[in-house]
């Protein structure tokens, strides 16, 4: 691609209007060094040189799709917690609008704490809900997002399942029908519990893992062909226009039900591979909504995943990084 056909994407891309739905999070990091073994028992100690808080989940798709000229709405629910709060301040300090962020007080923010010393992740901590929204939520959520389409132009609705309750099945459906009245692309990232309930969407987007667990199949990794006959079954079976299964360090794998295609990941030095599948799947909705072929769509959603895997930590792609590697790449 030379800079032409790179700014002419990236022109398309500032048009694209992007509904998310699904499960935000405060992504916490304690970056330290360790130097000693604790006399209590053999564990590493960490000093800590350096907190931080950033925004993770659907919202660091959100944050991926801003990154790439696009403008995201947000739906989600957090608690009536510190979190919570803490989440919302990091909404306002990127730009991002918060209308669609309810507040449940029943529940807890879902904040995942990293420590990482030298660069390497040494644990993690999860406080989270998992239970489903209750149902008087989920109306209200859903009126909220009927209203957002009834008076905006929405090119797009990404739903961005972390298996922490936000989506449930009836929110889904109903979102799904009138997606389908106002001719709106959807793209799914699935988790196990929901996997069975997507159908009928334009871009279904698990990872290797997640459509292994979700189909019950026994595949093993790196056996394309039985994986491609697997896909192409599901695929039919729950009607997607569009198959896309990232396999980390193998690659990228999709297919539209006429061909199929399996694309190498590019060789780069690997930091951390938290918020790739965000990024992948940023990149390709808004392929899909600018109605790229799917090849593209994989080719630049591959590429966008590798480069922020070579920074440590849930980051959103680098704009300008992109389209340096778009315009160098040999499509």
């Amino acid at each position: 691609m030379n800079s032409q056909d790179v700014e002419t994407l990236f022109s398309q891309f500032e048009k694209i209007t992007a509904m998310v739905i699904g499960d935000a999070m405060v992504d916490s990091y304690l970056w330290g060094k360790v130097e000693r073994v604790s006399p209590e028992a053999p564990i590493p100690i960490v000093s800590v040189t350096n907190k931080e808080n950033r925004l993770g989940g659907a919202a660091n798709v959100s944050l991926n799709l801003q990154a790439l000229g696009a403008t995201p709405l947000l739906f989600s629910v957090i608690g009536d917690d510190e979190k919570g709060r803490r989440f919302r301040k990091l909404m306002e300090k990127n730009n991002l609008a918060a209308e669609g962020i309810f507040v449940d007080p029943h529940r807890i923010t879902t904040v995942k704490s990293r420590i990482i010393c030298n660069g390497q992740h040494i644990a993690r901590i999860d406080e989270e809900s998992t239970d489903f929204i209750e149902s008087t939520l989920e109306t209200i959520i859903f009126a909220a997002i009927q209203r957002t389409i009834e008076n905006r132009k929405i090119d797009v609705i990404i739903f961005v399942d972390y298996d922490k309750g936000m989506i449930t099945p009836s929110l889904f459906s109903k979102v799904l029908a009138l997606a389908k009245e106002k001719n709106i692309f959807v793209a799914v990232d699935p988790k196990k519990r929901n996997f069975p309930v997507y159908h009928d969407v334009d871009l279904f987007k698990p990872n290797f893992k997640e459509f292994v667990e979700g189909t019950g199949q026994i595949i093993r990794k790196g056996d394309l062909d039985h994986l491609k006959k697997a896909a192409e079954e599901y695929k039919k079976e729950k009607s997607y226009k569009l198959i896309f299964i990232t396999l980390s360090e193998l690659g990228v794998f999709i297919s539209n039900g006429v061909s199929q295609t399996y694309y190498p990941a590019e060789i780069r030095y690997i930091a951390d591979v938290s918020g790739a599948g965000d990024t992948v799947l940023s990149v390709a909705s808004l392929c899909l909504a600018t109605n790229m072929p799917p090849h593209m769509m994989a080719l630049l959603s591959n590429m966008a995943g590798g480069l922020v895997c070579e920074q440590v930590g849930v980051v959103p792609i680098n704009r300008e990084r992109f389209k340096k590697e778009m315009e160098k790449a040999s499509f």
